[in-house]
């Protein structure tokens, strides 16, 4: 074969071509792209409800805290959680409250359904304003004996076990005296994609 100036010979392509057809290649006889359409209507109704179902689930809160049985707290147990590739002065200035928080939620009077309710909104929204460090208070108070019911804080114990499922915390410590002391956490939210290094 032999090149000129970039120019390619008719013998040149004919060889090219009969070795395509040797290797079972074939050539288009259409030259357009499928569109993946349905080929019947049937297909057509599928993928329509398909794509109304995924539509609609993207709207819908996704719940990541667990409805299974949580670890009992103390009232005054001081709450300290952190993922593993968190910088040790980040945790360090999040447990000074170093790290000044930018929207509160207060859980107090809800029931534990709707305090899981209004943490998984609250955290939604944090997520969507960028978001750094947020303040949740979840109290201390327990439930009385007298009652039947439990006597450790139920919303409390629930915030611990809730927090350390949500993907984008990376960290959660009892607050400073002055934002709530044990009765509140501090909350480090992540800004970006899950797996990003840090800096």
């Amino acid at each position: 074969m032999s090149r000129r100036g970039g120019q390619t010979s008719d013998d040149d392509i004919g060889a090219f071509r009969r070795a395509l057809e040797d290797a079972g290649v074939k050539r288009l006889t259409v030259n357009r792209a499928n569109p993946g359409k349905p080929r019947n209507k049937q297909q057509a109704a599928m993928t329509e409800r398909r794509a109304a179902a995924t539509a609609a689930a993207s709207t819908q809160l996704v719940s990541h805290a667990s409805d299974g049985r949580v670890e009992a707290v103390r009232p005054s147990e001081f709450l300290d959680f952190a993922v593993t590739d968190l910088p040790y002065r980040t945790h360090t200035q999040l447990k000074r409250g170093r790290i000044p928080w930018e929207a509160g939620l207060d859980l107090h009077g809800y029931n534990l359904d709707e305090a899981r309710t209004e943490l998984e909104r609250f955290l939604h929204d944090a997520a969507a304003n960028r978001a750094r460090c947020v303040l949740i208070v979840h109290g201390k108070s327990r439930s009385s004996t007298n009652s039947g019911l439990t006597d450790y804080p139920v919303i409390k114990s629930h915030v611990n076990a809730w927090l350390r499922e949500w993907p984008s915390v990376l960290a959660f410590c009892s607050a400073r005296e002055p934002d709530g002391g044990t009765g509140a956490v501090y909350v480090l939210l992540r800004r970006r994609p899950s797996g990003t290094p840090f800096p």
